[in-house]
């Protein structure tokens, strides 16, 4: 009976041996998949708060079933690639605007003011990389002061000549621009954490309106963190996209009262597919749909946008398509057409893996009635590297995209009113796309600047070629005169022009036209290296 018994024993011990061996293994493999399920997002840190322990357990894979994201069908495209290439360009690209050269950073936003100027906002000589902040998002650059080159510059639609610039000691990251319907400038600064409302043109050099607690990030009615955009109704009243930390939209009075709020982290992978309505990973954009009275945000990481009721914050539609992609940085509406999107997605971000889908870098323009994509742009119907902001005029004739490096503003024009393209937009190397540089994994020197060529080079370049071929023919001649004792001027060796190792060049002809790129050491947020496929810093 004892032997029994104690047979018993062992057996219910070898069981839970058993039992815990079982259920150790499992704990490691939970762990290994939470692991290589946190590797595969795609988002910065954030500031603790109260929603941070939340956050916390949503990365952790604690209470997943609470939010019970739900599966939505995905969209089905055979081969992303051949439809990309269907798609049609119905924009055509203005090579050569702007025409004057100007020195131009990280070029971060763009709009437009009542005259119907372009404005942009831009970084002049800073570089956001991973060490701009700190874990807790506070800045750790102060020792350098504010910029003290003008940030904010208005160019003239038609040549890009620039007619004002202001901003100069004021800004140490520039993010958001927007210009209000009473022409008032509002701006972002993620380095600052503020909100700031300027008079039409900066005039005076003095905010209007200041909102957020400078350098100090955080959470409530009075603090940013890492703010992105801003969007002004025609009463005054006015949105604020707190993106990169807090992942929410506000709404504020025209005195600056906070009177709505909205919006929470999403960490459920690929969002566009799963995320709940209210949902944000960066809302990095903001544009108005007067029409609906909706207010649309790019949904950066989640690759969609999604639009809500102005006057209340109700989630109201989302809009996304597989050709796109996982990311979408900025999208600006018109009425045109029965109300379209103007779109710019990024290069695909992946932690430590492989992209999963193919991507590629393009303006796009959706239809808000039917949510299937128009078209698609580029510079030179090619790809972009690294797009950050668009603008879109009222009657859908003119785009602006605004682009981290190249340090670019970009003009393009309706085909419908565009002039044919001249010889220096064909493309001459279609063939190869154009590469990812980022500027984490380059130095962009002046001497390096890309220019597009423009006519007069091709011009230029042409005659050299008839030169060339003049001369060679002369001094065919020239040596079969001697070879017969006919030459008249002697016989001994003459160096030809062009086999001069050095003097005359080429290049020296060419016109250079568009914006002088500044030097550069480091990435910035929204762009990524070629290497280490993840966008954290923007």
């Amino acid at each position: 009976m004892t032997r029994t018994s104690s047979n018993n024993n062992n057996s219910v011990l070898h069981s839970c041996y058993f039992c815990l061996a079982i259920c150790i293994l499992f704990n490691l493999v939970t762990s290994a998949a939470v692991t290589e399920n946190q590797s595969a997002q795609r988002y910065v840190q954030y500031v603790g708060n109260g929603n941070n322990e939340r956050l916390q357990q949503m990365l952790k894979g604690v209470g997943a079933a609470e939010i019970n994201w739900p599966q939505g069908a995905k969209q089905e495209v055979t081969d992303v690639k051949t439809e990309l290439a269907k798609l049609n360009t119905t924009y055509v690209y203005q090579n050569a605007w702007p025409a004057n050269s100007v020195k131009l950073g990280a070029v971060t936003a763009v709009s437009f003011d009542r005259a119907g100027n372009v404005v942009i906002f831009h970084r002049v000589d800073r570089i956001w990389n991973q060490m701009t902040f700190d874990r807790s998002n506070v800045y750790q650059e102060r020792n350098r002061g504010a910029i003290m080159d003008n940030t904010v510059l208005g160019l003239e639609p038609e040549t890009g000549k620039v007619l004002y610039e202001w901003g100069k000691n004021i800004f140490y990251m520039p993010h958001g621009l927007s210009i209000d319907p009473e022409d008032n400038v509002w701006v972002t600064d993620v380095a600052l954490h503020q909100v700031f409302k300027f008079p039409p043109r900066g005039e005076g050099g003095k905010p209007l309106l200041t909102l957020g607690n400078a350098f100090h990030p955080g959470v409530g009615k009075n603090k940013f963190c890492k703010p992105t955009a801003v969007a002004v109704l025609n009463n005054g009243d006015f949105f604020v996209a707190d993106g990169y930390c807090n992942a929410r939209i506000l709404k504020y009075s025209k005195e600056g009262k906070q009177i709505l709020s909205w919006g929470q982290n999403s960490f459920a992978g690929r969002s566009y597919d799963v995320a709940l309505p209210n949902f944000f990973a960066i809302p990095h954009a903001l544009t108005l749909v007067p029409e609906l009275d909706l207010l649309c945000a790019a949904d950066r990481e989640n690759g969609r946008v999604q639009c809500f009721l102005s006057n209340n914050g109700s989630f109201h539609s989302q809009y996304h398509n597989q050709l796109i992609g996982d990311r979408l940085f900025s999208m600006a509406y018109t009425p045109a057409a029965g109300g379209q999107l103007v779109i710019v997605n990024g290069p695909t971000a992946e932690m430590g893996i492989a992209p999963q889908h193919y991507n590629e870098v393009h303006g796009f323009v959706m239809s808000m009635r039917t949510r299937q994509l128009v078209s698609k742009f580029g510079p030179n119907n090619l790809q972009f590297e690294n797009p950050h902001d668009v603008a879109v005029t009222e009657d859908g004739n003119a785009i602006y995209v605004a682009e981290l490096n190249p340090m670019r503003i970009h003009k393009f024009l309706h085909k419908s009113l565009a002039k044919p393209m001249s010889l220096s937009a064909s493309k001459v190397d279609a063939a190869a796309p154009l590469p990812m540089v980022s500027e984490a994994s380059a130095s962009v020197d002046a001497t390096q600047t890309h220019h597009h060529p423009s006519g007069k080079a091709i011009l230029v370049a042409s005659l050299m070629l008839v030169f060339a071929g003049s001369t060679f023919a002369l001094a065919l001649i020239m040596a079969h005169r001697r070879k017969r004792g006919c030459l008249l001027f002697g016989t001994h060796n003459r160096r030809h022009a062009w086999e001069k190792t050095e003097g005359f060049k080429l290049g020296g002809l060419i016109d250079r036209n568009g914006f002088e790129k500044l030097d550069q050491n480091a990435s910035d947020e929204e762009q990524e290296q070629e290497t280490t496929t993840i966008s954290q810093y923007a």
